[in-house]
């Protein structure tokens, strides 16, 4: 573990943080942290009737947050840049229920040089937030675990706003009833995960989720069963289109969503190509539409190779 420190800088950005809080009536100041700190210290440079939260990359980060009365998040992703960083901790905290939906949130963070607070943000959450809460998918009436849900969900979420390789990527994954469903179903063509086992198929492993986004280029639907085991890739759906009706300008990937849903207990999830946007469908409806966050920055170290002297 870091040595916790708490520097002349990171306590004038803090003390700015609480006074645009009071200033702009906002609900809280976020404060994202790559090392522990003097929570006591941290929480006195602001007033009470400012909410502070702290975020880390792992738990050691935060350790000792709450024990001072510090609402935490663990992010649990070094890699990932500072926006989806600030992303996931806002939406952790909509999750967790220590935020509501339009919040006004100031943002501390290092946004130019690592470990060391440089920079401050304003968020403004709305009601399309790029991920959803528990409370969310209650509404899906299903026999889907709420957890399978989420994972699938936050996926296609993570499809719709990054692409791959600088390109957009449509996809469909259909969840539950899997028997019924591939009664409906066809290859496109080679199905990527046939032959594997089980755990080499499981969603809740991130390597499985990296590899899925890479197939998701792919035409076709991935069927997903209540577990979150990938059990087919690149399926068409071939469920009668009849009694569904669309909204104008969603094409043949969103009426097999509708359709399968129709006749099966199955709850699909759509990535649109055009746009990222992600829509639920249930009993051949859309119930749950998803706006994407826009691309989220990477900042990483530049690689070079040392070349010989010519001689």
């Amino acid at each position: 573990m870091k040595t916790p420190r708490f520097s002349k800088q990171f306590a004038a950005f803090v003390e700015k943080a609480g006074q645009l809080c009071r200033d702009l009536d906002a609900d809280a100041v976020l404060v994202l942290l790559e090392w522990p700190t003097d929570w006591k210290e941290l929480k006195a440079r602001l007033s009470d009737d400012c909410l502070l939260i702290v975020a880390g990359e792992t738990e050691d980060d935060v350790r000792g947050a709450q024990e001072a009365g510090i609402p935490a998040v663990v992010l649990g992703d070094a890699e990932a840049g500072t926006l989806e960083k600030m992303t996931k901790a806002v939406l952790d905290s909509v999750a967790l229920g220590v935020l509501q939906r339009g919040a006004r949130v100031v943002a501390v963070y290092s946004g130019f040089e690592p470990e060391r607070i440089d920079s401050l943000s304003i968020i403004n959450l709305d009601e399309h937030l790029g991920r959803l809460t528990v409370r969310d998918l209650r509404k899906l009436r299903t026999s889907v675990p709420l957890e399978t849900l989420k994972l699938v969900i936050d996926l296609a979420v993570d499809i719709g706003r990054e692409g791959r390789e600088g390109k957009p990527v449509g996809t469909m994954f259909v969840i539950g009833d899997v028997r019924k469903v591939l009664r409906h179903c066809y290859p496109a063509g080679f199905d990527c995960v046939r032959g594997y086992k089980a755990e080499d198929r499981d969603l809740n492993n991130p390597k499985v989720r990296e590899a899925v986004k890479e197939i998701a280029q792919l035409d076709g639907a991935f069927i997903v069963d209540e577990e979150g085991i990938v059990i087919r890739s690149c399926q068409l759906i071939s469920a009668e289109y009849a009694h569904v009706t669309l909204s104008a300008g969603l094409g043949s990937r969103h009426a097999a969503a509708a359709a399968i849903t129709k006749v099966t207990k199955a709850i699909a999830v759509v990535v649109s190509q055009s746009g990222g946007t992600v829509r639920i469908f249930q009993d051949g409806e859309v119930v749950l539409r998803i706006e994407p966050f826009r691309h989220p920055m990477k900042w990483r170290e530049l690689e070079s190779e040392a070349f010989p002297d010519p001689e």
